[in-house]
């Protein structure tokens, strides 16, 4: 009877294939369950923690991105305006001669066990700091310049803070994959297979105390 119940119990319900049902295993599960129970929690902080950091960060997103574009406007007005005094011919001719230079220097930082990129931008400029004549030139194209690399450093911390947030979401997705499998999955199979041991345990108890009653009475009527 007890084989029957316990292989009816262990069809009808998603337990752990293989466990053998005895104390000892029954007090490992018992184990497993707890630091199941604790891993879901830390996740769940985790998790927690890193969309409180995605929104932060996406907010920085918005206000860079109204920032570039606001830049980049100032920095193509002002070379519209050198345009019209410059002439279209002369003002490509400086730009091409122009020996300005940027570098990106990569570095990373954790954030939540996260590695996000830090770009830090470096201008490099080779030979004079103007490079042209400034006499046959116009202050607009100084200012141009300078718009210019201003909003090249902050495309470049867009850039930055962009590419911390899709690490961010990616970390996120997967954290959550880990916390439903833990919540849905494994800690309700080590909770049905702890059930099935503790019922098949209780059978194997109530036929060794049926059995024993029956010896008992054997031995009784032989007096």
């Amino acid at each position: 009877m007890c084989l029957f119940l316990a292989g009816e119990f262990s069809m009808s319900s998603n337990i752990i294939h293989g466990v053998h049902p005895t104390r000892m295993e029954l007090i490992l599960l018992q184990r497993r369950r707890l630091l199941a129970e604790k891993g879901h929690n830390l996740l769940k902080e985790k998790r927690d923690a890193l969309i409180m950091e995605f929104f932060s960060t996406l907010e920085d997103i918005r206000k860079l991105r109204e920032d570039v574009n606001s830049a980049l406007q100032k920095a193509f007005r002002s070379l519209l305006e050198a345009k019209m005094v410059l002439g279209s011919a002369k003002l490509t001719e400086l730009s091409a001669d122009l020996p300005y230079s940027v570098q990106i220097d990569i570095d990373t930082k954790n954030i939540m066990g996260v590695r996000v990129p830090i770009l830090k931008y470096r201008e490099e400029a080779q030979g004079e700091a103007i490079p042209y004549n400034v006499i046959d030139t116009t202050a607009k194209m100084d200012e141009a310049i300078k718009k210019f690399h201003q909003a090249t450093k902050l495309i470049v911390r867009l850039a930055e803070t962009e590419t911390a947030v899709r690490k961010l979401a990616e970390e996120i997705d997967k954290t959550k994959r880990r916390v439903n499998a833990l919540k849905y999955i494994i800690i309700p199979r080590i909770e049905n297979t702890i059930v099935y041991i503790q019922f098949h345990l209780e059978e194997v108890a109530r036929e060794d105390f049926f059995r024993l009653k029956r010896i008992k009475a054997t031995l009784e009527r032989k007096e």
